[in-house]
């Protein structure tokens, strides 16, 4: 066999070394011309920049470099800052929830109650048959659960002192009701305070991002604008923010104002439409029931689906205009009560006009299918930490696991561990951590915040939905016949198509890992055309003003598409 293969080879040796010859001279023949095409794309590639940075002369081009950055730097501060402006908001909110819905109280007439039990039982002969036919209402359990109900530095004062202070007759009720009182009253606190806190950190953003944008926007037409009178001046205007900022200021001031219907009205509303869904969900069960953390998972899941919405569309459609600003009658009256209408002198036409414009665009942001998502993702964000993290690790005894892959949520989402070792704890142990756990959420005084920071680094979305607001809508906010303003929008184009790209990228980074997500219980309804149709915002019906940053937004979105593509 070998030998006849050696005497085929021979026979034919010149035929395969020609074979070989003209393979060999087509493989470089074609590398040789690959090579020249790809020169010549580099050399178009090369011609078409130097085209395009001909246009505009160096100095000018370093220019519209350094507003970019300078656009970015002041983009990046503008959100520490609403992160600040948070914390020191919260704890305003946080003191009317847990005013209203005063847990500590309760608990403390339940420590009560038992403590007069026992009193009558000691000085007797109750000891075995008294203890038993008690054991429904006094037992370990209960004395463990009220216990844990008091940690150090939780309990608020005035829910301590009201109940003796007020002197008003109260109906008396049995330990049944009691507990569940406890029981509702907790988790309706809890829950009421992550959308509180939910909501409190998306209008900061809009609110000082659409300030943000007017600002950085005057800047730029002053440094455009060449001064009509190059006198020196010798009085001191460095004190007077009018002087410098015109009405403006008095805008601005007045425009912030309106976070207090969040803190004091809004609030109320979100209360009003928790504690319906936790009475039904959680009303049938017992505080000494078993609980384990896939079924808290699914009762809370049952919770956000009455609150949000049970389908995509329900949750897209879902308002929450009167949770964040009041109706027109009231706003004067906000006004009054946040302590800006009165201290300043009556405001003018322009300003009324400013304020309306800032007004009405923010309406339209929170209207906005972009609103709800981004909303939806910083509710994933809270009750996961607050299911996943904290009720794991205090109620249930969970010791951490080390992801393998990033978390993310769907748009609907709540984070189920995985079921090997289905723990289960006292309802009534539960409702002591959501009891501290309120606390926390609502913390605005000791940085940091668990929840907030949880939000910040996780929803990418929301630094992408910040960055669209900062950077569209230049028009709007430029005068009509103003030439040095008009000079400078293309400038300011340049800064928000650039800036917008690069916090798409991020947001295309997030929507990339969903695919490796954790064990989670997704809404059988969310698909991912769903999902991004809510990201576009793709409605029939739109306003103007809604229609713009949209597309803007969509924009954005493709242009990270296109960066992530190779």
């Amino acid at each position: 066999m070998i030998g006849a293969t050696r005497r085929w080879f021979q026979r034919n040796r010149k035929g395969l070394a020609i074979g070989a010859g003209v393979l060999g001279a087509g493989y470089l023949a074609g590398q040789y011309v690959l090579s020249k095409i790809s020169e010549a794309r580099e050399r178009m590639s090369s011609d078409r920049i130097a085209r395009e940075k001909s246009v505009l002369p160096a100095p000018l081009v370093i220019l519209v470099i350094l507003r970019a950055s300078f656009l970015r730097r002041r983009f990046e501060q503008n959100q520490t800052d609403c992160t600040y402006t948070v914390l020191a908001l919260l704890p305003t909110a946080t003191e009317n929830i847990i005013e209203a819905l005063p847990v500590e109280e309760l608990t403390k007439e339940l420590q009560k109650r038992r403590a007069e039990r026992l009193a009558r039982l000691n000085p007797g002969e109750g000891s075995g048959s008294d203890m038993t036919s008690l054991s429904p209402s006094v037992n370990n359990d209960d004395r463990n659960s009220l216990s844990s109900f008091q940690s150090e530095g939780y309990v608020h004062a005035s829910q301590v002192e009201s109940g003796d202070a007020e002197g008003q007759p109260r109906v008396k009720r049995n330990k049944t009701q009691l507990w569940n009182e406890v029981k509702i009253t907790s988790i309706t606190r809890s829950f009421t305070l992550i959308y509180t806190l939910s909501l409190l950190t998306i209008f900061t953003r809009v609110q000082l991002n659409l300030l943000g944008r007017r600002n950085y926007l005057s800047s730029v037409i002053s440094l455009a604008t060449p001064p009509t009178d190059s006198t020196i001046s010798l009085e001191d205007h460095d004190d007077d923010l009018t002087q410098t900022l015109g009405d403006d200021f008095e805008t601005n001031r007045r425009y912030l104002a309106f976070s207090w219907w969040l803190l004091h009205r809004g609030w109320k509303e979100l209360m009003a439409r928790v504690q319906p869904a936790v009475e039904e969900v959680f009303g049938p069960l017992n505080p000494r029931e078993d609980i384990s953390l896939s079924k808290l998972s699914d009762l809370t899941l049952q919770i956000r689906r009455k609150v949000e919405g049970n389908t995509e569309e329900e949750r897209r459609s879902k308002k929450w205009l009167s949770c964040l600003l009041p109706p027109a009658e009231e706003e004067e009256y906000v006004l009054r009560e946040s302590g800006v209408e009165g201290v300043t002198d009556p405001s003018s036409s322009q300003t009324a006009s400013k304020l309306r414009h800032l007004l009405d665009e923010t309406a339209d942001l929170i209207d906005s299918p972009s609103f709800s998502f981004v909303l939806t993702l910083l509710n994933n964000e809270g009750f996961s930490t607050l299911v996943d993290v904290k009720c794991a690790n205090e109620a249930f005894k969970t010791s951490p696991v080390p992801e393998t892959a990033p978390q993310s949520f769907d748009s609907m989402a709540t984070v189920i561990p995985p079921s090997t070792a289905e723990r289960k704890t006292k309802l009534a142990n539960l409702l002591a951590v959501l009891a501290r756990q309120a606390h926390v959420i609502g913390n605005g005084s000791h940085a940091p915040n668990e929840y907030l920071a949880a939000m910040d680094q996780n929803v990418r979305e929301l630094e992408a939905f910040s960055a669209v607001i900062y950077s569209s809508n230049f028009d709007l906010e430029l005068p009509s016949a103003d030439k040095a303003a008009a000079g400078a929008e293309g400038e300011q184009e340049f800064g928000s198509s650039s800036y917008a790209a690069v916090m798409a990228e991020k947001e295309t980074e997030t929507s990339s890992d969903m695919a490796q997500s954790a064990p989670i219980l997704v809404d059988n309804d969310v698909d991912e055309a769903a999902t991004t149709g809510a990201l576009k915002g793709q409605e029939p019906e739109e306003t103007p003003g809604e229609s713009a940053f949209d597309q803007a937004w969509d924009k954005a979105v493709e242009d990270g598409k296109g960066q992530t593509t190779p």
